[in-house]
């Protein structure tokens, strides 16, 4: 017997009193009377900006406002003239080191925490991560108010991937100071179309 199966077995033998699981039958998620203005200011709260694409406004301008100073821009996403860089076209994800500002497409913001879910459509993900800034475009009206409206809205992509993204990457676990871009963006900007 291997030890885990040991103290797997003394834990059983000092189970004393069990209970059946819960059913979830009583379960209500959380809604809201706004649910976009809950996902902008959730957002906000977890450090990402926001911004709204208006009517007769290009994407393109917005994008390099928001970033004036970025050279090297990274995305698939049609229409968009400003990418200097495309992850379907590059031979390796390495190539994507040295992004300034990688834009992908979101496909549900979810109001209680300020987090989307963005499927790989790209050959490599890598952009969602190596870029220094993140732009996610976002449809205003693919916001649900929680995670249990948003899972059954997830669609897998033929890549079988795709990751909820929830403002800029940050920790604070090295001498409690907070570092942005740790792991990932160190910003993020949704902008709602």
């Amino acid at each position: 017997m291997s030890n885990k199966e040991d103290i797997l077995n003394k834990i059983r033998r000092n189970i004393h009193q069990t209970f059946d699981m819960p059913t979830l039958d009583n379960l209500k998620p959380i809604t809201y009377k706004n649910t976009l203005q809950q996902f902008v200011d959730m957002s906000h709260t977890v450090g990402a900006q926001v911004a709204e694409l208006q009517p007769g406004q290009d994407l393109n301008e917005i994008i390099h406002k928001l970033y004036p100073e970025a050279k090297v821009f990274a995305s698939n996403v049609a229409g968009l003239s400003i990418a200097s860089l495309n992850p379907d076209t590059v031979s390796q994800a390495q190539e994507l080191n040295g992004t300034d500002v990688g834009i992908v497409e979101g496909k549900v913001g979810v109001a209680e925490n300020g987090c989307i879910w963005i499927p790989q459509t790209m050959k490599e993900r890598a952009v969602c991560f190596i870029s220094e800034y993140l732009v996610i475009l976002l449809d205003r009206h693919a916001v649900v108010n929680n995670m249990h409206e948003a899972y059954s809205r997830i669609q897998m992509s033929d890549y079988g991937y795709g990751c909820f993204i929830s403002g800029p990457s940050k920790t604070a676990d090295i001498a409690q100071a907070l570092v942005m871009g740790a792991q990932a963006a160190r910003g993020v900007t949704v902008i709602l179309i």
